[in-house]
């Protein structure tokens, strides 16, 4: 690849003299849009993966599903490649590699023990998984940044030296950093979580991988998948009210089980999807991935636009819009190995568990599951936030209901917990009023990390052993995830749904259609949240 030095020689040959502020101007013209902004010499792939899918569609003679054209897009060698969903292993070539603290230490010694001066692919490590819930954010953020400290320095200096970026303690939760910074649609992507999904909601494929995948991408090597099958999800109608995206994926995890969508990428198509914003679209994929799925996608749409802009990434917005029909949408009449169909317009809120996210339960039979299954009606704690809803549009939302009961003199009656997905989502919460709002409220605004959600909460309300019920808008609920209580029936819902219940203390109560009782004998029934 010629350098930039070569590149720019090419273009002045024929002047005698060019200074420094007319040669930096001329480089800026013929630039190619970057993948981010913190990789400038990592221009956006389209050009070649069209030229790849060019191939490929020319061979198979078939139309391909958004799915298909992004991951055969990516294919090290198109014109020999064997392709057959559910049977053939697909050599890949990604664009990018997302580490988490806990995964990185020993990828990126294996790394380290390649040899090679520096990662192949742009690669950044996020430090999230170490900080442990206990009082509150800044407190747990520097009694963790003190026990991790070998850790957090390593991993910094080695990122330094072999090129990858570093994600500090406190900057956010690595999902959350991905979509703001360096997700884009058509992307491939690997990452050491299985959250690693959540970028499908910019229409992109990101894969949870081990740690020895991820060095594979970064040493060269062509990474080797399955090639899976897809499931097509067919959303008509839109939301509206207390129906939310998180309940677009709790209802696909009641019809399709935890097992459901193996060795699948679920791709989501319909005149629904324009209801939905990026973010939402992020917590579906996100949580697509207790299905099972090898990871899960949207079609590039306006509302990722509109992201894309709100996260200063314009000129990537206006890049994929040129291969919007091409590359980053479905072809006409091609064919899902499955299809789910979800009405948003008659989609109720759900709530999923105890103990395993695909036992859904809609809001409307959830007081009669309870009392039927002897679960514990009375709520402990109420936790919101992580990876998965942690947007700036589920902060608001639930904030819209805290003032609500605010205005009555009501708080949560359980303890609440608020985790922010990222700095800049802490940063903006604060700014506007809403974190006030949520410790007036009776919540605590925990740190940038993932928390409570990966069992890094110092609970003390509750013995070990005791019975009793938590609801959290988190992603997963398998026994003893939260907390390290067998006896601990975890519930995963939207946030305004955890706020609602949490606020109520009771899972015997549907804010649709039942009142609270304030202080003062007054009723309040709950307003949409908005």
């Amino acid at each position: 690849m010629a350098t930039i030095t070569q590149l720019l020689t090419k273009q002045v040959r024929t002047l005698r003299l060019v200074s420094c502020e007319s040669r930096c101007l001329h480089t800026s013209r013929v630039a190619n849009v970057a993948m981010s902004k913190f990789d400038q010499n990592s221009p956006m792939p389209y050009e070649k993966l069209v030229k790849n899918l060019e191939v490929v569609k020319a061979r198979l003679n078939r139309p391909l599903t958004l799915s298909e054209k992004i991951l055969y897009s990516h294919l090290d060698d198109p014109a020999n490649q064997d392709i057959e969903r559910g049977e053939s292993y697909l050599r890949l070539r990604p664009d990018r590699v997302a580490m988490q603290d806990a995964t990185a230490q020993m990828a990126m010694l294996q790394f380290i023990s390649s040899g090679l001066p520096k990662v192949a692919v742009p690669s950044t490590i996020h430090c999230d998984h170490l900080i442990q819930a206990q009082i509150e954010g800044q407190q747990d953020l520097a009694r963790a940044k003190d026990i991790n400290a070998e850790v957090y320095n390593f991993l910094a200096t080695s990122g330094a030296k072999y090129g990858v970026g570093f994600w500090k303690p406190g900057s956010g939760i690595i999902h959350q950093i991905i979509l703001e910074n360096y997700a884009f649609p058509g992307l491939l992507m690997v990452g050491t979580d299985s959250h690693t999904p959540n970028g499908g909601g910019l229409g992109g494929l990101c894969i949870g991988v081990g740690g020895a995948d991820a060095v594979d991408v970064m040493a060269d090597i062509p990474w080797e998948l399955k090639c899976p099958r897809v499931i097509g999800v067919k959303l008509t109608g839109k939301l509206s009210g207390w129906t939310s995206p998180k309940d677009v994926i709790l209802k696909v995890a009641g019809i399709l089980t935890v097992k459901g969508g193996t060795m699948s990428i679920v791709e989501y198509f319909g005149d629904g999807v324009d209801s939905i914003s990026a973010t939402g679209m992020g917590t579906i994929c996100n949580m697509g991935a207790e299905l099972g799925a090898t990871t899960s996608v949207f079609p590039f749409n306006q509302r990722m636009v509109d992201y894309l802009a709100a996260t200063e990434r314009q000129g990537i917005a206006d890049e994929a819009s040129k291969y919007k029909e091409s590359l980053l949408s479905p072809d006409p009449d091609c064919k899902y190995d499955q299809v789910v169909e979800i009405d948003l317009n008659t989609l109720e809120p759900h709530v999923n568990g105890p103990f395993t996210p695909d036992l859904a339960t809609p809001i409307s039979d959830l007081a009669a599951a309870a009392k039927a299954n002897g679960w514990p009606l009375e709520v402990k704690d109420g936790l919101i936030g992580s990876c998965t809803n942690s947007s700036y549009e589920d902060m608001s939302r639930v904030a819209s209901l805290m003032k609500q009961a605010l205005a009555k003199g009501m708080k949560s009656k359980g303890n609440f917990y608020i985790t922010p997905g990222s700095e800049q989502i802490r940063a903006t919460i604060e700014r506007d009023g809403l974190a006030d709002t949520m410790r007036e409220f009776g919540g605590v605004v925990l740190a940038n990390a993932c928390g409570p959600c990966i069992g890094q909460w110092d609970r003390t309300n509750v013995k070990k052993g005791e019975k009793n019920t938590i609801v959290t808008s988190y992603n997963r609920n398998f026994t003893g995830r939260n907390d390290a209580n067998p006896a601990t029936h975890c519930f995963v819902t939207s946030p305004e749904m955890t706020v609602a219940l949490t606020m109520a203390g009771s899972l015997d109560f549907n804010p649709l259609k039942d009142t609270l009782t304030a202080e003062d004998g007054s009723e309040l029934s709950l307003s949409d949240p908005f």
